[in-house]
């Protein structure tokens, strides 16, 4: 250790949030211990972000590199958290520390509850990044899409999975469909130039003469709008597949239509209008229902927190204070708050997805980590420092305690090694953007046989 005495704060989660967390505090003196679920740190960065992005990626791992360079940072990757699991939250405040962050993102299925929802051919976005990126178990899942691929949802996560398709599943068909219109549309322009040679114009504006009336209604116009769009694909890259992608707007999906054996078909389809109040449009009911024919059918609605985390939650969040300390940030927003007991839970905190789910990307989630860390600074000035020997017990209890339960836990220095195994693999790989292996038991034998290469 590098000082006699110091805060402790544990941060559950490796992500842009959580590391953004163990930034700031340990740059302000703090001990911080990071435990990840993953045996790579990164999150979202890591798992989330589209593989072809190889610049954006490199760059964000090489910050999280240096974050956990810092002496007073110590990395703890394949920790399972939660009820029943390696470790529960009673565990963790039970070894003293002064504080908890969790950064632990939106790791649950958020179900929209339609019927036939369970069918074969039925994804959630979550699970389809995760597999083109190459999560363990994820990323030998089989995904069979057929011909014709609906999206439900159009932001960001929806481009992507798109390009996956388009680029990568050769499928023949894929549309994007909308509750609300092209107005409301919340991809950003310059994501939609990977799929923008793909589009297919003449349908575009048949979808826009179709809903022509409806737009006119709320006062939209239906050739800005139009323009709009055709100007997004202007610096389009080159179409890789024949591919075709569309969109269908104001069209809220009602049931997922299925054969005899219980494969998707199609979707029931409500026609929607729009209904304006003061800035904000909704999507409104007509009552008019049609069948959509697609073979698969991804819900890229957003995601929820999983409550077996074992924190109090309400309707797919965590719960935090209500009531607010009037600072910036306010305090309230990130402390964990207990409706039964209508109690904040003492020195817990959440953070990036953990505390609104699927809410923006890496950039806002690393702000909001920021933020989190202002706050906890503030809780950490009214709480006693653990002296030198007692930071080294609290490692030392966490490393017999995954070491009695059998859990096999990656420090920085397994993580170089995992590293340099999979960058002298990606030359002779066919994967997207760089290799990566796809379960924890590949990562594993890469870091022991790198190893020996190092030390003979």
């Amino acid at each position: 250790m590098n000082q006699e005495s110091a805060h402790l704060v544990i941060v559950v989660g490796a992500g842009p949030a959580g590391l953004s967390v163990a930034n700031v505090l340990s740059e302000a003196g703090h001990q911080v211990i990071v435990l990840n679920r993953d045996i790579k740190f990164g999150g979202l960065a890591e798992y989330g972000i589209f593989p072809s992005k190889t610049k954006l990626r490199g760059g964000l791992k090489k910050q999280y590199w240096e974050i956990l360079s810092h002496p007073n940072v110590h990395y703890f990757g394949n920790i399972l958290v939660g009820n029943g699991k390696g470790i529960t939250i009673e565990d963790l405040r039970g070894l003293g520390a002064n504080a908890v962050v969790f950064a632990t993102g939106a790791q649950g299925t958020k179900s929209v509850g339609l019927e036939g929802e369970s069918a074969i051919g039925v994804y959630h976005a979550k699970d389809v990044v995760f597999h083109f990126n190459q999560l363990p178990v994820q990323g030998n899942r089989a995904f069979e899409m057929g011909r014709h691929v609906a999206i439900i949802g159009v932001g960001d996560v929806m481009v992507d999975i798109a390009h996956w398709l388009i680029r990568y599943k050769k499928v023949e068909q894929v549309t994007a469909v909308a509750r609300r219109g092209p107005a409301e549309r919340k991809y950003h322009a310059k994501e939609l130039r990977a799929i923008s040679a793909n589009i297919d114009h003449n349908d575009l504006q048949g979808e826009f003469s179709r809903i022509r009336s409806r737009l006119e209604a709320v006062g939209q116009n239906p050739e800005l709008l139009f323009q709009e769009v055709q100007r997004e694909c202007e610096k389009g890259e080159p179409a890789v597949s024949q591919a075709r992608m569309g969109f269908r707007f104001l069209a809220a999906p009602r049931r997922v239509l299925t054969d005899a054996g219980n494969r998707v078909r199609g979707l029931e389809i409500e026609e929607t209008r729009l209904e304006a109040k003061d800035e904000n449009v909704s999507a409104v009911g007509t009552n008019q229902l049609y069948e959509f024919p697609c073979d698969s059918v991804i819900f890229a609605v957003g995601d929820k927190v999983d409550e077996s985390l074992g924190l109090p939650s309400r309707a797919g969040l965590f719960t935090t204070n209500p009531v607010k300390s009037g600072r910036e940030p306010d305090d309230a927003l990130f402390q964990v708050f207990d409706e039964r007991t209508d109690q904040v839970c003492e020195g817990v905190f959440v953070t990036g997805w953990a505390r609104k789910a699927s809410e923006g990307l890496v950039g806002i989630a690393k702000r909001d980590g920021e933020w989190c860390a202002e706050v906890v600074g503030r809780y950490l000035e009214g709480q006693p420092r653990l002296d030198s020997r007692e930071i080294s017990h609290v490692l030392r209890t966490l490393r017999q305690t995954f070491t009695q339960q059998g859990i096999t836990y990656i420090e920085p220095a397994a993580l170089r090694f995992l590293d340099q195994a999979e960058q002298a693999r990606w030359e002779s790989s066919k994967s997207i953007g760089t290799f990566k292996a796809s379960t924890n038991e590949e990562m594993f034998g890469l870091i022991e046989a790198q190893r020996t290469v190092g030390t003979s």
